[in-house]
Parts: structure tokens; sequence; C-alpha cells
């Protein structure tokens, strides 16, 4: 009787936990996707260029090159659930500073509460994501981070338009669209400006309310103490004499993977709006749905997951698949062309293997994490942080789209976004290259290895 009890408490604790970092994965989704409509809304209303607009996302993710490291030093110090209360602490800072930074229209300060936001971010990555790999077996880890994703991904879905409807009001579309048609002028534009931006201020100082006082709720709650260092002293079974986190072969290419995966998914997000834009579609107006619509098919993406991992399919052919129709999608935004009309909106039919790309990005993520993470011992924490610290691809990469589709703009015989998008090929044929062999290399040199999937 007492095992039983025993294990119904275990079961009960578990499901608790998983509830709680579902949430924290939904508040990940709904903090960082928004960006993807930061992105058009800065440069109406702070007048940027395409390239500062994109500093929107380079200010957000660079924080997890910077913080991942002491991000793990801080979880050994403090523990898991305190630190998770500091991420979210942090966080809550970097929403209050979009308060002093609408009310005085100060592009700077808007940056420095991203990068803020994305300091508490990368403190919450680095618990959060071991806490669901280790948590349970991890041939199941998959679809465990599946079952969590989806928070973060119905998060996706629903934060563009909780932002339009909260942000920007039908009154705020017109004056959008009078800024855009040059009605105002002078200090006439200035205040226009303002009282656009000033949108922003109620919204983001009640999540900053709300992430402190969640901090405290996680703080207390039953979700249970880790401690990763403890959980993984042994690497399945085997003696290891490894004495640095660089000797593991398959954690360092995971980084990488990792930085290519987010790069080219918040490439495909962050861009869908102004891509949009070309086809005569305004934010104002439908070219806001997209990012939605997108992560509408990540969603799915995520559900099947849930379904079929670990029993129908293993985590390692979940990532191949999904990279593969990651490379076949990205071939078909470049090259396919010509009118179409779906859901009432009218584009080129690029768009929509663009939104497609929400479906394979799904999967990749959830493969590479365990793949990655799996026989450290010791350096668990480490090498959490170490691919945390490959979430700045979502930093770099959008700055090196922007920066081809500068360069292309004026070009008679290019389209810029189109010629842009080859920077995702070279993701994804990476990716493939770890799905089928950079997670098997034991050691630097020697690919030969069987390990369990």
């Amino acid at each position: 009787m007492g095992i039983i009890k025993s294990q119904f408490a275990q079961k009960r604790t578990r499901f608790y936990s998983m509830l709680i970092l579902s949430t924290l994965f939904f508040i990940f989704g709904l903090v960082s996707w928004v960006n993807t409509i930061l992105i058009p809304y800065f440069k109406l209303t702070c007048e940027l260029t395409i390239v500062q607009s994109y500093l929107v996302t380079f200010a957000f993710f660079i924080a997890y090159l910077v913080m991942a490291i002491p991000s793990s030093f801080l979880l050994n110090k403090v523990g898991y659930k305190r630190g998770i209360m500091y991420g979210l602490w942090f966080m809550g800072l970097g929403a209050l500073l979009f308060v002093p930074a609408a009310y005085w229209r100060t592009y700077e300060i808007f940056l420095a509460g991203l990068f803020m936001l994305g300091i508490g971010l990368a403190i919450l990555q680095s618990a959060a994501n071991p806490y669901v790999t280790i948590i349970g077996p991890h041939e199941s880890a998959a679809k465990r981070l599946s079952i969590v994703g989806t928070g973060n991904k119905l998060a996706g879905i629903i934060a563009n338009l909780v932002f339009v409807a909260v942000v920007i009001k039908e009154s705020d579309k017109v004056l959008m669209q009078q800024i855009k048609d040059g009605v105002f002028s002078g200090a006439e534009h200035e205040t226009a400006l303002d009282t656009l931006i000033r949108g922003v201020m109620t919204p983001y100082l009640i999540l900053g309310i709300f992430l402190f006082i969640f901090g405290i709720v996680v703080r207390y709650s039953m979700l249970p103490e880790l401690d990763a260092r403890d959980v993984n002293k042994s690497i399945s079974g085997k003696v290891d004499t490894r004495t640095s986190i660089f000797q593991y072969p398959w954690l360092i290419l995971g980084a990488l993977a990792i930085f290519f995966h987010v790069g080219s998914q918040m490439i495909s997000l962050a861009t869908i709006i102004d891509y949009a834009g070309t086809m005569g579609l305004a934010l104002e107006g439908n070219a806001k749905n997209f990012p939605s619509f997108t992560m509408f098919f990540t969603f799915l993406g995520y559900l099947s997951g849930i379904v079929l991992i670990p029993k129908y399919l293993n985590q390692k052919n979940a990532l191949l698949i999904c990279s593969l129709l990651g490379l076949l999608f990205s071939f078909l935004t470049i090259f396919t062309t010509g009118k179409v009309n779906i859901l009432g909106l009218e584009t080129d039919i690029s768009i929509w293997f663009l939104v497609l790309m929400g479906y394979s990005n799904a999967l990749i993520y959830t493969g590479i994490w365990p793949l990655a993470i799996r026989d450290l011992g010791r350096f668990t924490n480490l090498g959490s942080s170490f691919l945390v610290m490959g979430l700045c691809g979502s930093a770099i990469l959008p700055l090196i789209f922007s920066y081809v589709v500068d360069l292309n703009s004026s070009h008679p015989l290019f389209d810029a976004y189109k010629v842009a998008y080859w920077v995702l090929v070279p993701c994804f044929l990476y990716l493939i290259f770890f799905a089928t062999v950079g997670h098997k290399i034991e050691y630097w040199g020697k690919t030969k290895t069987v390990v369990s999937e």
C-alpha cells in the first residue's frame, strides 16, 4: 500500500510540475513571439531603418549569449526554483522598462527592456529545459518537450492577436495609416507617433506585475527542487574521464544546431509581416495574422510529437524529417511565385510555404535538446547553458537577413526577400547533418559509433 501511495504521489508531483512548466513555456512564447509584431510597430513609431528594426530581436536574444553561462552558476548557487523566480523577476523588470520607454518614445530604453526580458528568459530556459528532460525517462524527453512546447506555441498563436487587440485600437489603425500617408508634419507628426507608441504602456505594466507575482508562486509551489549534478553523476553506467565541456562533441554540435534552428525559425516568423507588406497587406490590416498562421502549424507539429514520440517515431527521426521538410519549404519559398487567394487573402503563394515552415520547425528543438544534453554527468548544468547560448541565433540570423534585404532592395531584377530567404538553406542543411551524423560523434574525429536514441 505504501508503494502504491508513493507512486501516486510521484505521478501527482510530475503532473503539477508539468503544469507549472507548461505555464512557463506559455510565458516564454507570449513574451518572445510578440517580437514579430514589435519589429514593424517600432519601425513605424520610432522611425527606424529595416536593420534598426531587427535590433528588436537582436537585443532580446543576444541576452542568451551573454547570460547563459552566468545562469548556470546562478542555478548551482540558488537552486532551480529560486532561479526560476529570479528569471521571472528579471523579465518583470524588463517589461516595466517599456513604460518610460514609451512615455519618452526612446528606442534605446526599449532595447534595454528587451535585453532585460532576454536575460530573464535565459535564466528560465537554463532551468526549465533540463527540468523537462530530467523529470522523466530519457526516451520520452522529446514528448515532454512537445507537451510543454504546445503552451509556447499556443502563446505564439494568440500573442500577436492579443497585442493588436490591446495595443492597436481601431483609432490607432486609422492613425497608423495617416502617418504612413504623410498626413502629419512637424509637431503634429511627433504627437501622432507619441500617441501611437504609448499604447504599449498599460499592457507591459500589467505583464511586469504579473511576472513578479508568478515568480513568487513558482518559488513556493510543489515543483520539486532538482540538482542536475546529483541526478546525472553517472553516464549510462560508464566511467567517463572527460575533464572539459568541449570534450563532448555532440553537445557542441547540438548548440550549433540550436543556433541554426532558432535563427531560421525567427526569420520565418519575424520577417513574414514585412514580406506580406510587399504584397500589399498592411500591419494594421491582415499582415498581422501571418505569424499566428505560422504558429498554428507549429502547434499542430507539437501535437504530432505528443502522439508519435516515442511510440511510433523516435526523436532522432523526428528531427531528421522536420529538417528535411524545412529545407523543402525554404526552396519552395524562394523559387515559387504566383497569385493565390487563401482565407480571403490575395498573396504570392510563396508566403504560404513560409507559413507551413511552422510545422517543420515544431519538433526540431525538441529533437535537438535530448540528443545534445545526454550523458553529460557533472557537466549537465553547464551543457544546458551552452545549448541556451545557441538561442542567440534568433538575434544574429535575422540581422543577417535584414542586411541582405537592404543590400538587394533597390535591385530592379531581384525580389529582395526571396534572395534573403537563401539564409535558411544552410541552416537546414546543418540540421540534417546533426540529425544523421553530428549527434553520434562521441569523440572528435570519431563519427562511427552507436549511441542510444
